[in-house]
């Protein structure tokens, strides 16, 4: 599967990233429900590990997971993460999921790509988990790059996160019980190469244009489009803007308006 080199190539990019920062860095908190980089590498590193897991051995997997159930509801996930992995903080955390971010990608890399794993909440092939895996590595990458002041040169591999966005389109709706509206938008968007890839059907009244990052940026709720150079034309392409939600889970509001946006590099 092309998307295990895609996701551990996202992984590494943003390793390099930090890989300058020291430990006490690692407590900056970031625009993102105040997570500290430390929270969103250990939330990352948990979540590669039941992505292993799920493969290996679903006994561990759903002793992984067992306890989740109220950590989500009470927002106390990020403090259930620090207490799995004993405190795990700083470069040492970096060296550790990067580490099990490699055992990930070479076990996905052998695994049947339709083979059905368990997960929390249905079940889903081993290329959408590992697809997963790469969009959310992406997705809290970016609050890292925010909080840096590091503009973030994407590559072609967003394709994956943007066709995870098209694939999730009515879920969107239907997670919030709200009818699917038709048709789907047609989708032009300019990759990071510069090549333009469409979804859907040719339309005029209802369409989506720009930048493939910025749609990506979108349906990960990293960013509000009002905070984006997107063109939205249409109805139905408005009201999948304003609540698109390519991760499972709950109905999650996207950030408000200018929450969202890289800081200035001190």
């Amino acid at each position: 599967m092309q998307q295990t080199t895609d996701f551990l190539d996202e992984t590494k990019t943003l390793s390099d990233l930090i890989a300058p920062l020291d430990d006490s860095d690692y407590l900056q908190e970031t625009a993102f429900k105040a997570w500290t980089i430390d929270m969103v590498l250990r939330h990352l590193h948990f979540w590669n590990k039941g992505a292993l897991l799920s493969v290996t051995d679903e006994t561990a997997f759903e002793a992984l997971v067992v306890d989740l159930t109220n950590a989500l509801r009470d927002g106390a996930l990020p403090a259930h993460e620090e207490a799995h992995f004993n405190g795990l903080s700083g470069r040492s955390l970096r060296s550790e999921w990067l580490q099990l971010a490699h055992k990930t990608a070479d076990l996905f890399a052998s695994t049947d790509p339709g083979l059905r794993l368990k997960w929390v909440g249905p079940s889903m092939s081993a290329r959408s988990s590992i697809t997963a895996r790469l969009m959310e590595t992406w997705a809290h990458g970016q609050e890292v790059y925010d909080l840096l002041g590091v503009t973030r040169q994407n590559a072609d591999r967003i394709r994956n996160i943007v066709v995870l966005g098209v694939n999730t389109y009515g879920w969107t709706f239907a997670n919030r019980k709200q009818p699917v509206p038709e048709p789907m938008p047609y989708l032009l968007l300019t990759a990071p190469s510069g090549e333009e890839w469409t979804f859907g059907n040719e339309q005029a009244d209802e369409r989506i244009t720009g930048l493939a990052e910025e749609f990506c940026q979108v349906v990960t709720q990293v960013r509000n489009i009002a905070d984006t150079n997107l063109s939205v034309t249409g109805s139905n392409a408005a009201a999948w803007m304003e609540q698109a939600q390519c991760f499972a889970g709950p109905p999650n509001p996207p950030p408000a308006p200018g929450t969202r946006f890289m800081r200035p590099r001190n």
